[in-house]
């Protein structure tokens, strides 16, 4: 996707979460998480400071004090309007930035500019999500939008030498409204391919057990982020699990 339009979706995204956040109180739990709501919002909000501080700056190192800051916030009564201003201003901030800006990635990206906007959409993205589960709803995503974020988490996030899976298996996504994928586990990483049809592709030998995920879009984007979906599970739960277990992505 295009810059102008993650920075649409992340504008988008922000304003649903806060509606749900000011739906519900704040020790709600969200759901799969070991937060409440307020754990969430306060968590974002400074993860938007931290972006949007090193947008403006063209910070070279990630660990500024804005990053520091995360997981720290304002009193119940300021913390919906201190997550909204700097939700605004991450906006600002990336619709503002030069197309060419020099900035610190931790993600491969065609510029700096494109990892900010696509990370920040599809962190505050899956966060709306704990905040629509928080209220009892379930989220769903444009299909482009959704497989722009299976990507980043397949060929990013998961492709990452320390998210390695030592055992041989297969996870057959199959969209129902966009291209399928064919994940890749045993190797050096996890590897993933866009395929046509993923019910004509056999697993590597009748020994490598293999779970097929199928779902819209928005479901499988949804499943890999270990988030509730409608996506429905066949083949081997093990595996399934394997992935749930291992591929987490953590704050630190």
């Amino acid at each position: 996707m295009e810059i102008p339009e993650l920075v649409d979706h992340l504008a988008d995204e922000g304003a649903r979460l806060a509606t749900a956040a000011g739906q519900v109180e704040w020790d709600t739990p969200v759901p799969r998480t070991e937060w409440n709501v307020r754990d969430l919002v306060t968590h974002l909000g400074g993860v938007h400071r931290w972006a949007g501080d090193v947008v403006r700056t063209g910070a070279a190192d990630l660990d500024t004090a804005a990053n520091q800051a995360v997981g720290r916030g304002p009193g119940d009564d300021e913390l919906l309007e201190w997550f909204m201003t700097g939700h605004a201003a991450l906006v600002s901030a990336l619709r503002s930035a030069p197309p060419d800006l020099a900035a610190a990635t931790f993600l491969s990206a065609p510029s700096p500019l494109h990892f900010w906007a696509r990370r920040q959409a599809h962190e505050t993205a899956i966060h709306r999500a704990d905040a629509d589960a928080a209220c009892g709803e379930l989220s769903k995503y444009a299909p482009e939008f959704a497989q722009d974020g299976i990507v980043e988490m397949l060929q990013g996030f998961a492709a990452r030498k320390s998210m390695r899976i030592d055992r041989k298996a297969t996870i057959a996504l199959d969209a129902t409204d966009g291209p399928s994928w064919l994940v890749s586990l045993g190797g050096e990483r996890i590897s993933a391919d866009p395929v046509d049809d993923v019910a004509r592709i056999g697993s590597a030998g009748t020994d490598v057990p293999r779970a097929d995920v199928c779902g819209s879009s928005s479901d499988l984007y949804l499943w890999l982020w270990n988030r509730s979906s409608e996506a429905v599970l066949s083949g081997s739960q093990e595996i399934a699990d394997l992935w749930t277990a291992s591929v987490r992505i953590r704050w630190s």
